[in-house]
């Protein structure tokens, strides 16, 4: 006589076949790839609550190319919402053509970042605006011609007279520009969203990639929510990068140009990696044309680690989840 055994509901016996089939493909579990509540990087969070106005009026001057001296260049020129925020090239050309001394940075969350600029000379949006006006290799400006040109424009008048007590000003126009750069964020990165609880939105790859980005120790500086932009180091810990690449400049100087510090000498800002994948060439002198080519260099001169294919490959997978999206398209 045979006895009839209980049967299973439904729900546990399709839990024990995934067990039984995570088992046999020599994985871990399916919870191994859960995005823990403790991860060290973060979603980014949503954009702030700004005066609708004074966004537009920051988008407008953004665009505007009278901020440069000879009416050439604007914000937008080398932070091209189009290419990540950035513009394709290793120097951007600036006022009268001359290249810039460093890579043009993403424009997305930048205002995320602890300090503006490769050697994080300034702290605050308004003072990286302030400096770039009048940069000779950028815009290559001052204030009062600024003023004076803005001042002749009816529009500008009315726009900044109905939103600042005092008009047009210095620190009105990088007030409107630092708060129109405040709502740049590149949100709903597939990245993002796995961190949100959504596992299944990341493929297998890509899930190791993140894994050997954490194991190897690339997230010790790449960090945070914006995965980098919140600490200082130095381009070479485990090599000299430059001597490798040869043909020093005094960019390469990094913060030493700052602080006049010796401990200074070839330190920079980390970068964000949200966008990377949209954003080459890369380094502050724009030399690794590719993201497997930025890849190699970090583990031979950051980690002290022989590049591997694999490893490389995997870690790049995962970078590309760090894309996010502007206006509701990817970026």
């Amino acid at each position: 006589m045979t006895t009839d055994q209980p049967r299973q509901p439904p729900r546990r016996r399709a839990r024990v076949l995934l067990l039984l089939l995570w088992a046999g493909l020599g994985a871990t579990s399916p919870s191994a790839f859960a995005a823990p509540l403790d991860e060290p990087l973060k979603p980014l969070p949503a954009p702030p609550a700004l005066d609708p106005q004074r966004v537009e009026l920051g988008r407008q001057l953004f665009n505007e190319p009278r901020l440069s001296q000879d009416h050439s260049l604007s914000c937008a020129s080398c932070h091209r919402l189009d290419q990540g925020g950035a513009d394709s090239q290793a120097k951007s050309p600036g006022f009268k053509g001359q290249p810039t001394r460093v890579n043009t940075p993403s424009v997305f969350n930048a205002a995320l970042n602890f300090r503006q600029f490769w050697d994080g000379r300034v702290e605050s949006l308004e003072a990286q605006i302030d400096s770039v006006v009048q940069s000779p290799s950028e815009m290559g400006n001052t204030w009062p011609a600024l003023i004076r040109t803005l001042s002749d424009d009816s529009a500008y008048q009315k726009s900044f007279g109905a939103l600042y007590p005092d008009g047009i000003t210095a620190a009105n126009v990088q007030n409107a520009l630092a708060t129109y750069e405040k709502t740049l964020l590149s949100a709903n990165s597939r990245f993002d969203q796995y961190l949100q609880g959504n596992t299944d939105i990341l493929s297998l790859e890509e899930k190791y990639g993140y894994q050997r980005f954490k194991d190897y120790g690339c997230i010790a500086c790449h960090q945070g929510v914006n995965i980098g932009g919140n600490m200082f180091q130095k381009f070479g810990v485990m090599g000299d990068y430059f001597a490798a690449r040869g043909n020093p400049t005094d960019a390469d100087l990094g913060r030493f140009l700052v602080t006049g510090d010796e401990q200074d000498r070839n330190v920079f800002k980390v970068p964000s990696l949200r966008n990377v994948a949209v954003t080459a060439p890369y380094f502050h002198d724009g030399s690794a044309p590719t993201l497997e080519q930025a890849v190699e260099v970090m583990f031979k001169y950051q980690l002290g680690r022989p590049p591997n294919t694999q490893d490389i490959s995997l870690i790049v997978k995962f970078l590309k989840t760090l894309t996010g999206e502007w206006q509701g398209k990817p970026l």
